[in-house]
């Protein structure tokens, strides 16, 4: 968007995204949550003829179209179009794809932690993990735009990793239940708390120091409610 290079067409994922969430949204409401956990073929009727697709749950389903339909054509038209705007500035595509390494071992770390951990923390404390992960991924795509808008590519890579700090401790802690009988150092919920702290922190930080930086360039006031002279 800031670049020019960000050119969505009509249908898109963005705002076709949002609306199929409001579509699930509704349906869990008028149908139940337990209509997603039945199968397919008795949740819509006229599909059942299926041999496959009739047996399996119907958020499996959803989930598979999804990949199928809408996940892999949009990561490759996206990654089509950048590879068009970087050939048309004579650049590296594997400097452009470097710039994602951040955001796949931030999702590595967590599946890895999630393995060795003995308390299954996505089974037991999904809201921790999908906050905490939510808010690195966050800040890694806000410190990503921020870093093309303002034109600051050095650096970059590494500043994105401070979001990466966290999880080598929390595969630390999960692997010394290995070693103490299935009892780790620190109890899981309590280092996922200390993970959604870290990751807001952190992203706390990085919104803060940007708008401050764009208040004072600007030379106006946020966060800040001044009297009206009269």
């Amino acid at each position: 968007y800031f670049t020019n290079t960000l050119i969505l067409p009509v249908v898109n994922g963005p705002t076709e995204g949002l609306a199929l969430i409001y579509v699930m949204h509704f349906l869990t409401g008028f149908l139940g949550a337990h209509w997603w956990v039945e199968q397919f073929g008795r949740s819509i009727p006229i599909f059942s003829w299926v041999p496959f697709l009739n047996e399996i749950s119907t958020y499996r389903v959803v989930l598979y179209i999804m990949i199928a339909f809408a996940v892999i054509p949009t990561v490759g038209c996206n990654i089509q179009n950048v590879h068009k705007v970087i050939q048309a500035r004579k650049g590296s595509m594997l400097l452009a794809l470097a710039m994602l390494y951040p955001f796949v071992v931030l999702m590595g770390g967590v599946l890895i932690w999630d393995y060795l951990s003995p308390s299954d923390i996505m089974g037991n404390y999904p809201h921790l993990v999908i906050l905490g992960t939510g808010l690195a991924f966050g800040f890694l795509v806000g410190r990503m735009i921020l870093a093309h808008l303002c034109d600051e590519p050095k650096g970059l890579k590494t500043n994105m990793c401070m979001s990466l700090l966290y999880l080598p401790l929390a595969i630390a802690n999960a692997l010394t239940a290995r070693l103490n009988d299935g009892v780790p150092l620190v109890d899981d919920f309590w280092v996922l708390l200390g993970y959604c702290v870290f990751t807001g922190s952190l992203y706390l930080h990085f919104a803060t120091s940007v708008i401050h930086e764009i208040t004072t360039a600007l030379g106006i006031y946020c966060f800040r409610i001044t009297r009206k002279e009269a």
